[in-house]
């Protein structure tokens, strides 16, 4: 059998899923088309069936599973897309099923996944430990267990996705979409090129990955895939130290780039997709429009990014935007030694005023490192209209003789 599968294999797993996943909406983004000089749409997989795009891959794994297997339930691990597409999966089938999650998922996740029927176990600090927890337990009772990418089933589910792509916009010529463990971008590559090939046309994918768990280009260099330790990402979906033996031997061949992107650039990201385009992305999700916004995309016809899951908690997205408004110059934390005497606040607010920026939170205190006996500290949380403007306020407070500190987001 190929490693890579077949449009039919795909065109057929599409027909199976009809009636399980939603047809999600492709729409135009007029601010990545201005930043990129090309027409850009968004494919929103966000608003998908439980919030991502996992459901099209678990799904399908299960619907070709025997009924011997069906009987013996499931396994899977998940730091929260896959475990909930596994469990809406398994419940739609009528198969049992447990699912082992990191202790730090976010709460959202595990709250769907558990409403979603399964048994969820929380237990461990990565997925990882998940993962090992997963495989004893299917060693242990005969459950079949479920990977979050590493299987030619998933794959084929997750490609699905690719055939949308072409059939929203028969006209695209580039795809962007995240990487993990990289069966998300192996299925959308294998389709996309086979059914843009079926139209006498080409197109290229472009993979994205957080910079603090980016395995792929490593293992391209290597020609296998390796282990790499991974740094703590807000792109918690994506946060994988090895890809998948499966999918890396479709992308090796179809897949045309791989870039990286910081977390200050998801930030930035899911700040532009909040307020440009009303979208609500988790950090995973964002990758590709992190990737456009960050120059690491060079322009080449008319671009699609997939914002493959929309997953986040309201309390890291309230962190997030805080931290892409810094990113983005519109948000800094300034500190300014004072002389403690009568009129020195009120002579920076002044000038902040002047400036034209606003101040959001003010901080006055007499103890800090370094100060003398006569001096303060004026801690200023300020918002901007961006980088420009940031600068031109700093410069209005050392022009009349202050000398602010900006304090790290």
């Amino acid at each position: 059998m190929s490693a890579v599968p077949s449009l039919d294999e795909f065109e057929k797993a599409a027909q199976s899923l009809a009636e399980v996943i939603t047809r999600t909406p492709t729409l135009p983004s007029r601010a990545l088309s201005d930043e990129l000089g090309v027409p850009v749409v968004l494919k929103m997989e966000n608003l998908q069936r439980t919030g991502s795009f996992k459901i099209r891959g678990s799904a399908y794994r299960l619907s070709q599973l025997s009924a011997e297997e069906r009987a013996r339930g499931v396994v899977a691990a998940s730091a929260g897309n896959h475990a909930q597409g596994v469990a809406l999966a398994a419940q739609t089938l009528g198969i049992p099923a447990t699912i082992f999650v990191p202790i730090g998922i976010p709460v959202p996740k595990l709250l769907a996944t558990r409403s979603y029927g399964a048994e969820v176990v929380l237990e461990g600090e990565t997925v990882a430990t998940s993962l090992r927890l997963a495989e004893e337990f299917a060693e242990r009772t005969g459950a079949v267990i479920i990977h979050p990418f590493d299987h030619r089933d998933v794959v084929i589910g997750q490609g699905t996705l690719g055939l949308e792509l072409l059939e929203d916009a028969p006209d695209v010529d580039t795809i962007v979409l995240g990487i993990g463990g990289g069966g998300l971008i192996a299925g959308v590559a294998a389709a996309a090129k086979a059914k843009a090939a079926e139209l006498g046309r080409s197109v290229r994918i472009i993979g994205v990955q957080a910079e603090n768990a980016a395995a792929m280009l490593p293992s391209l260099e290597a020609g296998h895939p390796v282990d790499i330790e991974t740094k703590p990402t807000i792109a918690d979906g994506i946060l994988v130290a090895r890809p998948g033996a499966v999918p890396f031997e479709i992308i090796k061949d179809l897949v045309d780039e791989v870039v990286t992107v910081t977390d200050d650039d998801l930030a930035r990201a899911i700040l532009v997709l909040l307020e440009q385009s009303k979208v609500i992305a988790e950090p995973a999700g964002a990758v590709g429009v992190a990737a456009i916004l960050a120059g690491k995309v060079k322009p080449g016809g008319k671009t699609m990014a997939v914002v493959s899951g929309g997953n986040i908690d309201p309390l890291l997205l309230q962190r997030v935007v805080s931290h892409g408004l810094a990113a983005s110059g519109r948000y800094l934390t300034i500190r300014i030694p004072l002389p403690d005497r009568p009129g020195q606040l009120a002579r920076v607010s002044e000038l902040i005023a002047e400036a034209g920026a606003n101040v959001i939170e003010a901080m006055h205190t007499r103890h800090g490192h370094g100060l003398q006996i006569s001096e303060v500290f004026l801690e200023l949380s300020v918002e901007t209209r961006g980088a420009e403007h940031s600068e031109h306020t700093l410069d209005t407070l050392r022009r009349a003789g202050f000398q602010p500190m900006i304090v790290p987001d």
